[in-house]
C-alpha cells in the first residue's frame, strides 16, 4: 500500500514562488511514477507535471517555463517548483501514483490528500 503526502502549499502573491513536496511511503513498482495534478473550484483535475519512468521530467503547456518538476529518489520525494505564479494557478495540488506514458497524460490509480495553493493578485 502506497501512501502519498503533499506539503508546501499556502498563500503566495502573484509573481512569487512556491515549492511543493510529495513524499511516497511504501513500495512503488518500477512501472509506476508519481505526477502532479491540480484542481480549481468547480473544475476537473488538471495534469501539471510528472517524471516518467525513464527519469524524464515533463510539464503541461499551461505551466511550461514557470514550473519545474524534480525528484529525490532515495527520499521518494517529488517536488514541484512553482515560479512566477499567477492567480489562475490557485487550486488544490495533488500528487498521484500511476502510469506516466511519454506523450500522454498520466493515468492515476492513487491520490494524495492534496495541498492548497492560493495566489493573490
Amino acid at each position: 500500500q502506497v501512501l502519498l503526502s503533499e506539503s508546501g502549499g499556502g498563500s503566495v502573491q502573484a509573481g512569487g514562488s512556491q515549492r511543493l513536496s510529495c513524499v511516497a511511503e511504501g513500495y512503488i513498482h518500477p512501472n509506476y511514477c508519481v505526477a502532479w495534478f491540480r484542481q480549481s473550484t468547480g473544475e476537473g483535475r488538471e495534469y501539471v507535471a510528472a517524471i516518467d519512468r525513464q527519469g524524464r521530467p515533463r510539464v503541461a503547456d499551461s505551466v511550461n517555463g514557470r514550473f519545474t518538476v524534480s525528484e529525490d529518489k532515495p527520499k521518494k520525494t517529488l517536488y514541484l517548483e512553482m515560479n512566477d505564479v499567477k492567480p489562475e494557478d490557485t487550486g488544490m495540488y495533488y500528487c498521484g501514483l500511476g502510469i506516466c506514458p511519454p506523450t500522454t497524460i498520466p493515468s492515476i490509480v492513487k491520490w494524495g490528500q492534496g495541498t492548497q495553493v492560493t495566489v493573490s493578485s
